[in-house]
């Protein structure tokens, strides 16, 4: 009996550790009502492209009979020329967009916090170097970039990928300088130099886990740029295959349709969900990292 009385007096201020935690995060998500929104768009997409292959249509089956069909209750976004049900090529499309851009940006990231972090970190000869190629970059507009970087590689997803990689990194080098200019000059990276630690260590141990936050929040605001690119290159013929289901190729074959509005004004509905709701989220994750935003 006694026992039992003390395990309970025990577990008591880990459960009310637990709900004040919670009863935290949802006042944070109520002050915060976009980014649960933009969640909310996000996870819709991701657990519909987890779930439409249990749908059994295929999403490049074609059936001349019902070609250009309206939405109704077969086709609840219609059909294209082809009879192909646009839900669920759009659902399809998700399923290769999404990881497109994540992908693109993950590499956008991992180079540009590179040359950034060293051209801030070395200076002098390093750091001219490695900014006048960043400015290189940057001196070109960004959809022209794309579209040479594109057609000189051929039209391919990879291809698209990585055009999209290039033509980003350089905004998150400037970022990353910036960041290292600042916290190189902090007391626990001269502790760190006075203790002898390399300064590969310093670097990657010390300053650049201090500069997650901000990429994190220009990731998340660029992963919605990077599906805007990858659309847009597939929308002029440089990313998939034609008779692939993405956003661009499919709002590409519904330009000679204008009256049927179905074929390309759902796509472009799925681009704007998704760019919209990762901006939400990228405005709230700033205001988690850098509440001085917030207040502004």
């Amino acid at each position: 009996m006694s026992s039992t009385i003390s395990l309970t007096r025990a577990s008591a201020p880990a459960d009310l550790h637990f709900r004040a935690r919670l009863g935290g995060a949802v006042r944070w998500l109520r002050s915060h009502p976009t980014i649960l929104i933009g969640s909310a768009v996000i996870a819709f997409w991701i657990i519909g492209t987890l779930l439409v292959p249990l749908s059994g249509r295929d999403p490049l089956g074609q059936d001349i009979n019902h070609s250009l069909n309206p939405p109704d209750a077969s086709f609840f976004w219609g059909a294209d020329k082809l009879g192909r049900d646009i839900f669920i090529r759009v659902l399809y499309g998700a399923r290769l967009t999404l990881p497109a851009g994540a992908v693109a940006v993950i590499g956008s990231v991992v180079i540009g916090t590179l040359v950034g972090g060293v051209a801030g970190y070395a200076g002098g000869l390093w750091e001219e170097l490695l900014m006048r190629l960043t400015d290189v970059f940057l001196a070109f507009p960004t959809i022209i970039l794309a579209m040479a970087i594109a057609a000189a590689l051929g039209p391919s997803i990879n291809n698209a990928i990585l055009t999209i990689a290039v033509i980003s990194w350089p905004s998150y080098a400037r970022l990353t300088r910036g960041l290292v200019l600042q916290l190189k000059t902090t007391e626990f990276v001269q502790a760190d130099r006075a203790i002898g630690a390399r300064h590969r260590r310093i670097l990657f141990r010390s300053i650049l886990p201090n500069c997650v936050g901000s990429l994190v929040v220009m990731a998340t605001l660029d992963f919605g740029n990077a599906v805007l690119i990858f659309a847009g290159l597939s929308f002029l013929g440089l990313g998939p295959a034609p008779e692939t289901p993405e956003w661009g190729r499919m709002i590409a074959d519904g330009v000679d349709y204008a009256d049927q509005w179905w074929v390309s004004i759902f796509p472009g509905l799925a681009i704007f969900s998704v760019v919209m709701a990762l901006n939400f989220v990228g405005d709230g994750l700033r205001d988690l990292f850098d509440p001085r935003e917030a207040r502004r």
